[in-house]
C-alpha cells in the first residue's frame, strides 16, 4: 500500500519512520525542507520529494498516486491542504491544528468518496477518541474535562517550556479564543483564562488554562459540561499573557525603520530557538480525561490518564510519539478496512466503535504508550 506523509518535521518525520518499519507500506514523504528529507531518507527505507505544500494545486497533483495520505503540515496551511487532498479523491488522516471548521469539507469529501479523519493527534485526537468511547458507554454523559500538556523534564528559565511542533501552532494556544460547553451553552472565553492549579504526580503542581482544544467535541458529544485545558509549569500563563497583551502575538503588520513585519513572525523567530527540544532532551506528555454520567442506574466517573516520556531507544520525543503514533494507528485502521465512513470524521467517531478503540489502544501499547483507565461509582 502506497502512503505519502505531507511534512517531514518533528512529528511528520517520526510518523513516516513508524510506517516505513512495515513492509506492507511503501512510504513517501514530501516537504520543502531538503535537509529534513535527507535525514529521513538516510535512516529509513522511504522516498522523498521536495515540494511546496503551501500550494494546494501541487498537493492535489502529488497525492494522486497514493492509496492513503497523512497530513502533518502546520495549522495555518492545514485546511487548504486537506481540501486539496480531498479534491484528489484520496483517503486522509490529518493532524493539522487548523482554526477552520473541518465539517465545511464534509460535502466535498462525500462527493469524492473520501474518508477524511481529522484532528488525529494526542489532543485533539486520543482525547476525542476516549471521550467518544466513554460517551457511548454511558446512558447519559454529564461532564467531560480534559487536561493535557507537553513539558520538558528539565525546567529552564524563563519559559520552562519546549515544543516539538510549529511555534505558530503553539502560540495559537495562547491567542485563539477558547470554546467550551457550560450548562448546555457554548461559552467563548479568552485563551489563558480561568487558571487553576492541579496536582499531576510525579511532576507535582501544574497550572491549567482554557484553550481551544475541545474542537468538534462541542458539536458531537451531547453533554451539558465539556471543557479542555492546557497544562504548563506554574508561572507560564502570566508570561504568555504579558507577551500577548503587549502585542507580540499580533498578526497585523507594523512598520519598523521602513520595513513591514508581523509581530507574530518576529516573536516566533525569537521564541522557537528557546523552545526547541534538542535531540536527546527529555520531554513528557500528560493527559487526564475525567467524565461523569449515568450507567446502569448509577452515577459513574471514568478517567483515563497518560504519562509518557521521551523514548531513549528510538530517540523520538514524547509529544511526537503520542501525537504521531495516534495518527499512524488511525491510518492502519483505515488500511485494514475497519473504518469506512465517507466524509469528515473527527476522532470521537472512532470512539463510538469499541473494536476500533481496542485496535488503536493496542497499537499505542506496542509503541510503549499506555492510557490507564479508572472507574469509580459516585453514589455509594
Amino acid at each position: 500500500m502506497k502512503v505519502i506523509v505531507l511534512g517531514a518535521g518533528l512529528i511528520g518525520g517520526p510518523m513516516a519512520a513508524d510506517l516505513a518499519r512495515e513492509e506492507r507500506f511503501q512510504v513517501s514523504v514530501a516537504d520543502i525542507d531538503a535537509a529534513a528529507l535527507q535525514r529521513l531518507k538516510r535512516d529509513h527505507p522511504l522516498e522523498t520529494f521536495i515540494r511546496d505544500l503551501s500550494d494546494p494545486r501541487e498537493v492535489t497533483a502529488l497525492v494522486q498516486e497514493y492509496d492513503l495520505v497523512l497530513s502533518a503540515v502546520p495549522g495555518f496551511m492545514g485546511f487548504e491542504t486537506l481540501r486539496a487532498v480531498i479534491e484528489a479523491g484520496r483517503d486522509v488522516v490529518d493532524i493539522a491544528f487548523f482554526p477552520e471548521d473541518p465539517f465545511l469539507l464534509h460535502r466535498l469529501a462525500k462527493e469524492r468518496g473520501v474518508t477524511a479523519m481529522v484532528d488525529c493527534g494526542v489532543a485533539p485526537g486520543m482525547s476525542n477518541i476516549l471521550a467518544g468511547y466513554i460517551d457511548q458507554r454511558m446512558e447519559e454523559t454529564e461532564r467531560i474535562v480534559i487536561y493535557v500538556g507537553g513539558l520538558p523534564e528539565n525546567r529552564e528559565w524563563p519559559y520552562e517550556y519546549k515544543a516539538v511542533f510549529s511555534p505558530l501552532d503553539v502560540i495559537e494556544e495562547y491567542t485563539r479564543p477558547a470554546r467550551y460547553i457550560e450548562n448546555g451553552r457554548l461559552i467563548t472565553k479568552p485563551a489563558l483564562s480561568e487558571p487553576e492549579l492541579i496536582d499531576f504526580p510525579p511532576l507535582g503542581t501544574l497550572e491549567a488554562f482554557n484553550s481551544d482544544g475541545l474542537r468538534t467535541l462541542a458539536r458531537t458529544i451531547k453533554a451539558p459540561h465539556l471543557k479542555e485545558k492546557t497544562l504548563r509549569y506554574p508561572g507560564h500563563i502570566e508570561k504568555m499573557a504579558v507577551l500577548r497583551e503587549t502585542g507580540f502575538f499580533d498578526q497585523q503588520e507594523i512598520e519598523i525603520n521602513g520595513a513591514r513585519i508581523r509581530p507574530l513572525d518576529f516573536t516566533a523567530r525569537l521564541l522557537f530557538p528557546k523552545w526547541k527540544l534538542e535531540e536527546g532532551e527529555i520531554d513528557i506528555t500528560l493527559m487526564r480525561i475525567m467524565a461523569e454520567g449515568k450507567k446502569d442506574g448509577s452515577r459513574i466517573r471514568f478517567t483515563y490518564d497518560l504519562y509518557d516520556r521521551y523514548d531513549q531507544s528510538t530517540r523520538v520525543h514524547s509529544m511526537a510519539r503520542t501525537t504521531g503514533y495516534t495518527a499512524t494507528c488511525v491510518l492502519r485502521l483505515l488500511s485494514a478496512g475497519l473504518y469506512r465512513e465517507k466524509g469528515i470524521s473527527p476522532p470521537e467517531f472512532i470512539g463510538k466503535r469499541p473494536e476500533c478503540v481496542d485496535f488503536i489502544l493496542e497499537g499505542l501499547r506496542e509503541r510503549g504508550i499506555n492510557y490507564r483507565e479508572g472507574v469509580q461509582k459516585l453514589d455509594g
